[in-house]
């Protein structure tokens, strides 16, 4: 086929088609704060997903499982306190629970990853890191996963800062 002749393809690429599926996964959130979801991917397959709420059988965040939540604690204080599990931390946890390896895999998450579950995906074996907004993105989590090999971006940036339309990575 001439260049003339090739149809253009109109489904997401990959980055995107994953990142909708996070947010989707996000809709199912019981916190009370904040909505974020993880999915994680392997040869563009999905393995698992999570989102953040409070643990199996404890009472949902938005029906007062959680005290942090229900009360007027500002936004990064407090955390110790949280009875909510974050989002990664459920998708690894869904894998572990059905025996699905995830090495190797990236993990797209609605929001940058908080220290405790940087440590949680380097551990995993997870190799890239694909978030969609930044929350408290420390740049000691940036110097770890980097020191540990792990490839980080920001969904749709290109690496000199720029984005791609429609939000596709040039890595992908």
């Amino acid at each position: 086929m001439d260049g003339e002749n090739r149809k253009i393809d109109p489904r997401p690429g990959w980055d995107e088609y994953f990142m909708e599926i996070a947010r989707v996964v996000a809709s199912r959130s019981n916190c009370s704060r904040r909505q974020v979801a993880a999915v994680i991917v392997k040869d563009n397959h999905l393995l698992s997903s999570g989102y953040n709420g409070t643990p199996r059988g404890v009472r949902n965040c938005f029906d007062g499982g959680c005290p942090r939540c229900a009360g007027d604690m500002p936004s990064g204080k407090g955390l110790d306190e949280c009875r909510c599990v974050h989002a990664e931390q459920n998708a690894i946890c869904q894998a572990a629970c059905h025996g699905v390896a995830v090495e190797g895999a990236t993990i797209y998450i609605t929001l940058s990853p908080c220290l405790t579950c940087a440590k949680l995906i380097i551990n995993a074996g997870i190799r890239e890191v694909v978030y969609g907004g930044d929350y408290s993105f420390l740049d000691t989590v940036r110097e770890m996963l980097a020191e540990a090999g792990v490839r980080y971006r920001r969904f749709g940036a290109r690496e000199d800062g720029t984005t791609v339309n429609g939000g596709e990575s040039p890595r992908s």
